[in-house]
This record gives C-alpha cells, sequence and structure tokens, in this order.
C-alpha cells in the first residue's frame, strides 16, 4: 500500500536587518511551529483534515454509501473507465469526505498505471508488439497470455476511438489521496494472472473460440456519449444480461468473483484508525473506485461471510486438455518447421532462436506427474 504523507510547511527565511550586530540569537527569532513536537504536528494536522471533513457532503449520484458494523463509513464510487466526468466524481468525492484510506481497483500487476502520463499510457495501449504477446504468454501461459492481447486488444480500439487512455479515474485517486493527511492508498483488485487463467478454465473449447473471434473481429464505433451511459446502472445491468447469456463461466470469473475480492479488500480497509495524540480507535472513512458493473454486487455480498481461498485458486489441467493443447501447439510447431525447411537452413536457425518460439516450444514439455 502506498502511504501519502503530509508536513508542516516550511517557514520561509527572514530579511537580514540593517544592523547585524543588533540581531537577538537564532533561537528567538524561529517561527513558533518549529518548536512543534512531532506529536503536536500531528494532532495539528488531524484536526486540519476533521475540519475539512464535510458530515453531509453533497455528492454526485454514482457514489453510494455503505456503513460497516464498526461504525465506519465506506463511499464508493462506480466510474466508467473511459470517463473525465468519472474523473471528477472522484475528485469531489474525496475532497469532500477527507478519506482515511482509498481503495482503487486495481492489482499489483497494473499499478504502473498511476504514476504513467496520458501520452504514454496512450502510446502504450496502441502499441501491441511482439514483445508484450511474449510478456503476457510467459506472465500467463500461452491460452490466458493471448486471451489477455486481445482485451488488450479491445483497449487500444477504445482508446484510439476517443483518444483517451484508460484508468484516468485511478489515477485521478492517487493524486488526490496523496492531498489528504494521513491517508493510506491501497490496491484492491485480485491478480490479473489468477483472473485470466479462471476464466479460461472456465470455458470450453467453442467458448474460447467464439469469445477470440469476436474480440478479433471488434470494430464498432465508440463514442464518449456511449462510455457515459455505461454510468447507468439499469442500462449496465441490462448489458451485463446479456452478456451473461453469451458468456457465463466468463461473467461468473471476471465479474461475479472480483466483486466478492473487492468486497473483501474494502471491508478490510473500513476498520477504525487510531487518532493522535492518544492512539484512540474511531471509525474510518473509506473512498472506493470501482467500476459501475462492480457496484451492485458488492453491495450485494457487504453484509455476507465471504472466503476468497476458493477464488485464488487455479485447477491444473486436465490429461485431455493438456494432450488436446499439445495437439495444437504441434501442428503450430510443424507448420513452423515447414517454414523454416522451405525458407533455408540458416534463416530456420534465426527463427528458432527467437524468445517468442523458444517459449512455444517451452510449453510443449509435459506436466510433472
Amino acid at each position: 500500500a502506498l502511504s501519502p504523507k503530509s508536513s508542516p510547511p516550511q517557514a520561509e527565511p527572514l530579511a537580514p536587518m540593517e544592523n547585524p550586530e543588533s540581531q537577538p540569537p537564532p533561537l528567538t527569532r524561529a517561527p513558533t511551529h518549529q518548536l512543534l513536537t512531532d506529536g503536536e504536528a500531528m494532532e495539528l494536522l488531524w484536526q486540519l483534515r476533521s475540519q475539512r471533513r464535510q458530515s453531509s457532503p453533497e455528492l454526485p449520484e454514482t457514489v453510494t454509501r455503505l456503513t460497516a458494523p464498526d461504525g465506519s463509513l465506506l463511499y464508493l464510487v462506480g466510474t466508467a473507465h473511459f470517463s473525465d466526468s468519472s474523473k471528477k466524481d472522484v475528485a469531489t468525492t474525496i475532497r469532500a469526505v477527507q478519506p482515511d484510506v482509498v481503495v482503487v481497483e486495481l492489482c499489483q500487476y497494473r499499478v504502473s498505471m498511476l504514476k504513467m502520463d496520458e501520452n504514454t499510457l496512450l502510446r502504450e495501449a496502441k502499441d501491441i508488439n511482439l514483445d508484450k504477446v511474449q510478456q503476457a504468454i510467459k506472465q500467463n501461459g500461452l491460452m490466458s497470455g493471448l486471451m489477455q492481447i486481445l482485451l488488450l486488444k479491445v483497449s487500444a480500439h477504445i482508446t484510439e476511438q476517443l483518444g483517451m487512455a484508460p484508468g484516468g479515474e485511478f489515477r485521478e485517486a492517487f493524486r488526490e489521496a496523496g492531498r489528504v493527511p494521513f491517508c493510506k492508498f491501497h490496491l484492491g483488485d485480485r491478480p490479473i494472472p489468477v483472473t485470466f487463467k479462471r476464466a479460461i478454465a472456465a470455458l470450453s473449447l467453442w467458448q474460447k473460440a467464439r469469445l477470440a473471434w469476436g474480440l478479433c473481429f471488434l470494430s464498432d464505433p465508440i463514442s464518449k456519449e456511449d462510455v457515459e451511459k455505461c454510468k447507468q446502472k439499469d442500462l449496465l445491468e441490462q448489458t451485463m444480461s446479456e452478456m451473461i447469456g453469451e458468456f457465463p463461466a466468463l461473467h461468473q470469473t471476471i465479474v461475479a468473483e472480483r466483486d466478492i475480492y473487492l468486497t473483501h479488500t474494502l471491508r478490510q480497509a473500513t476498520r477504525c484508525v487510531e487518532a493522535p495524540p492518544n492512539a484512540q480507535k474511531v471509525p474510518a472513512v473509506v473512498v472506493g473506485v470501482v467500476g459501475m458493473g462492480h457496484v451492485p454486487g458488492i453491495e450485494r455480498n457487504w453484509e455476507k461471510q465471504l472466503n476468497i481461498n476458493e477464488i485464488m485458486s487455479v485447477a491444473p489441467p486436465s490429461r485431455f486438455g493438456w494432450v488436446l493443447r499439445a495437439v495444437v501447439k504441434g501442428v503450430v510447431v510443424g507448420m513452423l518447421g515447414y517454414a523454416c525447411y522451405r525458407a533455408g537452413g540458416s534463416i530456420g536457425r534465426v527463427l528458432l532462436s527467437l524468445p517468442a518460439v523458444q517459449s512455444l516450444l517451452e510449453t510443449l514439455r509435459p506436466p510433472p506427474a
């Protein structure tokens, strides 16, 4: 967790007097706030934040308020991931409630987007090259890695249509949290490799082919008005229902399971905090920033007993599944070998030395008994 810190303002230097000999010793001219102890400074900052915190804030319609058993409050901001107005909703909420903790729908594998500027992110989103493919396969396995690349292609399509990089609301939350004294910043999402592997394992071979086909040929135009519609709960639930009909297993792993995980991390964040100077326990104020599609699930799970261990495991592939994948990969390697033969020995050796090809050959090794 990242913990932005605040410190008391530094005193401006005093202008020298005309007669240096008449100046008193430095200690008698020191500003009084430099004599504060660390505890006193922390108490002042705590009081400053309490004064800024609004007891009954007027918040955007996208904010849902939930209460924990100990009295802690969660302000859940539902966002659209390519929306300027979502960034404003996040900033408005954090400034109004001055939270103890901010939790965002990111995991450690996507934390780099918090510090990258918009131009860099736009280039990264549009540039899907061999290195990215190889890295995705190495990190997630062949099938999950290829599925991640296809989803990156979808993100690149939206980025190109809108001219806007994804994750703006998370970067806004990170910046605003850094301006609030004592505010901690937490990553609340399940690690993305676990999500991809569980999603792929839940789909049949035919479903994988249909999904890949749909993602490969996605070309429908997208407008900023379409993105803003994603913040409307009724319309979003209708869209989710249509997706459940097509790929129920995919909805379960990518949406429903992450609803449970996000609820778990948000409930952990809404624990009483210690107030200086006597470390008295007081209810916490938390801001959660998640996609609007996760808000209904978090509301349903908020008061339930949750077990996240069962949604963190990835079942090993069956023997039949491994044989089937080996046959497919074998066909690919056979075609590659034939191409090397037709191209000549020297070119073939160059092709076989490529890291991506070596990675593919590595995946053909049988699983340990």
